[in-house]
């Protein structure tokens, strides 16, 4: 019989708070690569069109950019949702 590993009370709640965190710069990002697509920063109508593969790896690059700018701060929307989420939490 192995002993159980206890997991400090303050352990669980960083890994929860940063699961919270992460899952608030995802829902950022999200939104962003959908703007990006909106504002038509997707490649898209340049001089040699590069067809489906394009259109295909254009998403790619755009979700990447998208997952960037969340990562480095955004637009803020991260750090309200983190915030909202955080106060759910905390109120169970």
């Amino acid at each position: 019989m192995q002993p159980e590993t206890v997991v400090p009370a303050h352990g669980h709640r960083t890994r929860e708070i940063a699961a919270l965190r992460e899952a608030a710069t995802e829902l950022e990002a999200s939104f962003l690569a959908e703007m990006l697509r909106s504002a038509g920063l997707n490649g898209r109508g340049g001089a040699f069109g590069g067809g489906t593969g394009e259109d295909q790896f254009t998403s790619f690059l755009v979700e990447e950019q998208a997952r960037r700018l969340a990562a480095t701060g955004g637009i803020g929307l991260a750090e309200t949702i983190f915030n909202s989420l955080k106060e759910r939490r905390d109120d169970r």
